[in-house]
């Protein structure tokens, strides 16, 4: 029997069945102390001219009905017995369904988040064991790739390195040079790729930074090198996670110094969002494009030349950095041509 009403069913079945008896039961022993209700004028009026039959003894001794005694107290019992079965019974069955629904978005935003808690009815134990299931089998393939990546990563270093000492051997120094851009740019793709698996795994806590200070930081450094970058706006402190912030304005601002030579970064805040726009006048990228960019190594041309198009994942790693800081990434043409990166970051 207890198994039965271990199961969502039977504890929201077993709720509604309480609330109807309850009410019936009530009615019941209402009516019956009170008895029925006064009969109708006609039947007054037979008894007193003694032509109708006399009234039941019984219904002559009940005790004088009181202001409260009539069918209204007994059907509004009911009335909120229903209500509260049904208030009830819905918390019931919302409660799994909101609990599971917390613990998908805390996986979505960090892989190592705490399992679910495998308790309350069956239904709902099964779908927390089934989903904790799920979270170790995630972590499980992140790892492994993880892992055999870094092992590639690792295991192709050394040729290379060697490769790298044995161009010094040949006398064409015209082919010596393009052999090492190649090898540079393989070094290249494999630290590119790292990071990004890197930043896939990395997970902060939020804190209260200053984003107007950050971005007036990377703007100097830029400028430190010789690049053309400037910064304008202002903004109130916001809770944010610093390393994914940084990383996302950082390749955001150097995709935009590797097409344009030349950025401009500002800030613009309000009471609902924090809007952060990388602005550059180079060539720019067509609408049906801009989509594409953010898909891990895509490239609008075919050389795989780092100095004119890297590897194709500064923008997917914006992207992603950008959403989990719960925020947005767009493309947008800039007014009198060139390409503005748009981060959108609520506040919440």
């Amino acid at each position: 029997m207890r198994a039965r009403f271990d199961t969502l069913f039977g504890r929201l079945f077993g709720v509604l069945l309480l609330a109807i008896v309850l009410a019936h039961l009530l009615a019941f022993f209402w009516f019956k102390h009170y008895g029925p209700p006064p009969p109708p004028p006609s039947e007054f009026s037979e008894r007193f001219d003694g032509q109708g039959p006399p009234m039941s003894p019984r219904f002559d001794n009940r005790p004088p009905r009181p202001w409260f005694g009539g069918p209204l107290v007994p059907l509004t019992f009911q009335f909120v017995s229903l209500i509260i079965a049904a208030w009830y019974g819905a918390k019931l069955l919302t409660r799994p369904i909101q609990r599971l629904s917390n613990a998908a978005e805390r996986l979505s935003e960090n892989l190592d988040s705490p399992p679910l808690e495998e308790s309350g009815p069956r239904e709902a134990r099964q779908a927390a064991h089934t989903f904790n299931l799920m979270q170790k089998r995630i972590l499980e393939q992140v790892q492994q790739r993880s892992r055999m990546l870094g092992a590639v990563s690792h295991d192709l270093r050394t040729p290379l390195s060697r490769l790298k000492l044995r161009l010094e051997q040949i006398d064409d120094e015209k082919l010596q040079g393009q052999m090492r851009q190649d090898l540079d740019d393989m070094i290249d793709m494999l630290d590119s790729t790292l990071t990004y698996l890197h930043e896939q795994r990395t997970s902060e806590a939020p804190q209260w930074m200053d984003v107007q200070a950050l971005v007036e930081s990377l703007s100097e450094n830029a400028q430190d090198q010789g690049a053309d970058v400037q910064a304008s706006g202002r903004c109130a402190p916001l809770q944010v996670q610093p390393i994914a912030l940084r990383s996302c304005i950082n390749n955001l601002l150097d995709n935009a110094l590797r097409y344009a030579g030349n950025a401009l970064i500002t800030l613009e805040d309000s009471r609902e969002a924090l809007v952060i726009r990388v602005i550059d006048h180079g060539p720019g990228i067509a609408a049906d494009k801009r989509e594409a960019v953010f898909e891990p190594f895509f490239r609008l041309e075919g050389s795989r030349n780092r100095n004119s198009g890297g590897v194709g994942l500064g923008m997917t790693i914006a992207r992603e950095a950008a959403e989990r800081l719960g925020g947005q990434l767009s493309l947008e043409e800039t007014p009198g041509g060139g390409l503005t990166a748009v981060i959108r970051l609520p506040r919440l």
